[in-house]
């Protein structure tokens, strides 16, 4: 099926953080290997064109500092959801992670959510932002069995007002939503069938009026992980065949290399918080 007339783009707001303490030195998804070196200064490179490309397309990109002792704090997507200038805090599983949650709320009330924004709640049960919340106009998913639990449904239903997808991840490498699943536009998603179980592929299908099946080659380079404004859609350089599936559906795919974040198990998408 092709998607004949993608929505006009609209501008975006995003957060991202520069990888300036970026490192493998723990192993806590099964992309980390902390016996292989991290090029810094290559991480950085991409990140900044990275970061171009978005102020290219004339969305507007945030900073927020990166702070010594949290290598994974580049990757922004986990530190919040943010929907119609509502905020939902992270609270990460893993120990390693956890103060990255303060800094993400303390950035965000300093610029106003909470205070002539919407309300900022700080979650008491495990979520990992972005990374496993999505967007996708009249409704709300959340990925949930690695990372974030599935206590989360009924909170991000009540702060943001809108009906909730459950969809449970089942294959460890795919441990967050933002890895096996983006949002091209209201009605349209590209996804990876095997990151799900029988119940989500189904409820995919029931949401989107098209869905675009990644083969296992473009998942395997995290190829889902990526950032679309509704018609231009970032992803990894590497994902070839994918990019390809999407100006078949009328999207334009702008390639950027982010291999040096892969080896943590990031991509563009994972490095980016959407300011709604």
């Amino acid at each position: 099926m092709t998607h004949a007339t993608p929505p006009a783009v609209r501008a975006r707001t995003y957060l991202m953080c520069p990888p300036e303490y970026f490192t493998v030195e723990y192993a806590i998804n099964p992309w980390m290997n902390p016996d292989e070196p991290v090029d810094v200064p290559r991480a950085m490179d991409q990140w900044r064109r990275l970061r171009g490309i978005f102020t290219d397309l004339g969305h507007t990109v945030h900073t927020i500092p990166a702070e010594p002792g949290l290598p994974d704090m580049v990757f922004a997507a986990n530190g919040a959801t943010v929907i119609d200038g509502k905020v939902l805090g992270a609270r990460f599983r893993y120990p390693q992670r956890q103060p990255e949650a303060a800094a993400y709320l303390r950035w965000l009330r300093e610029h106003g959510y909470g205070r002539d924004r919407g309300e900022v709640r700080e979650s008491v049960v495990v979520n990992e932002g972005e990374g496993d919340i999505a967007f996708a106009g009249r409704a709300v998913l959340v990925g949930h069995g690695f990372r974030t639990t599935e206590a989360v449904l009924p909170d991000v239903a009540d702060l943001f007002g809108l009906p909730v997808v459950s969809l449970r991840l089942v294959d460890p490498r795919f441990y967050h939503l933002d890895t096996a699943l983006c949002v091209l536009s209201d009605h349209v998603a590209a996804y990876y069938p095997a990151a799900f179980d029988d119940a989500g592929r189904a409820a995919l299908a029931g949401h989107f009026a098209e869905l675009i099946e990644a083969k296992d080659e473009d998942a395997e380079v995290l190829g889902l992980n990526a950032v679309s404004d509704g018609r231009r859609v970032v992803l990894p350089a590497q994902a070839t065949g994918l990019a390809a599936q999407l100006a078949v559906a009328g999207f334009t795919p702008i390639g950027v290399d982010v291999s040096e974040l892969l080896k943590a198990g990031g991509g563009p998408k994972c490095c980016t918080l959407e300011l709604r």
